[in-house]
């Protein structure tokens, strides 16, 4: 399957992204991370790898995919960056950071002062997910920056299924509202987690978004916190993230 993880800045993408990661890891599959987000120079740290190379400059870099985007709008034509599908194992492995059976690569990262917007990483970040095939014993895991400007460039296109983490804020409701709208003109499953929720919080969150759509509530995780403060390899059984493993497995079967 090819599983991308959505929602608002700070609501925990990626500090979900990394423990679905390892816990498929452990359970024997060939996971496959997207760092989609130019923002986020922390994901690496959570899975205990190496920031990989851009995989943009694999074509060339940022000033070379600007130029075929602005050709391909004179010509009319969409931009072309594969002649085959790919599998996992066809990436170039030098724009692959691996440990386990995880290997993490990023579309892109906002490098240098005033050096544009991310919009070639958009586009090629659509046609890399569309373009890999995932096998029986393989997952692909998308981690998005924040917001909503991965369903304007068509991201979902080739995913199975969104997973949108939810917050204890009132942007996360809000937000949640307009990406069920857009997931479904995208013809898109999507999946709530509630992150940080305990008590009283979880009752309300779940008055306020369909509570037929949420497969996992995680709690306040104090080691998975810390790790992350100071940079440090995940290293946590979560039982909650178990849950949506099988659930993950079990839609991926049917």
């Amino acid at each position: 399957m090819k599983i991308l993880i959505c929602g608002k800045g700070g609501c925990g993408k990626s500090t979900l992204t990394a423990l679905l990661a390892q816990a498929m890891s452990r359970d024997g599959y060939n996971v496959l991370v997207v760092d989609n987000d130019e923002s986020n120079f922390g994901l690496h740290r959570q899975l205990g790898v190496e920031l990989p190379e851009d995989f943009l400059n694999f074509f060339g870099g940022k000033k070379d995919l600007v130029e075929r985007m602005k050709a391909s709008f004179s010509t009319g034509e969409e931009v072309k960056f594969f002649d085959n599908r790919w599998e996992i194992a066809d990436i170039p492995g030098e724009y692959i950071s691996k440990t386990d059976n995880i290997s993490l690569m990023a579309v892109g990262k906002i490098h240098d002062f005033g050096e544009g917007c991310a919009c070639p990483m958009g586009v090629l970040s659509k046609h890399l997910i569309k373009n890999i095939d995932a096998g029986t014993n393989d997952i692909v895991l998308v981690d998005t920056e924040a917001g909503i400007e991965h369903f304007g460039r068509g991201v979902e296109e080739g995913c199975d299924a969104l997973l949108m983490v939810i917050d204890p804020s009132y942007e996360s409701i809000c937000l949640s509202e307009k990406i069920s709208s857009l997931a479904e003109a995208a013809g898109k499953d999507l999946y709530y987690v509630l992150n940080r929720v305990e008590g009283k919080t979880k009752t309300v969150l779940c008055e306020k978004v369909p509570e037929d759509r949420i497969i996992a509530t995680l709690p306040v995780m104090v080691s998975v916190f810390k790790a992350g403060l100071l940079g440090e390899k995940f290293q946590v059984d979560v039982p909650e993230v178990e849950e949506i493993c099988g659930f993950l497995k079990n839609i991926s079967s049917t």
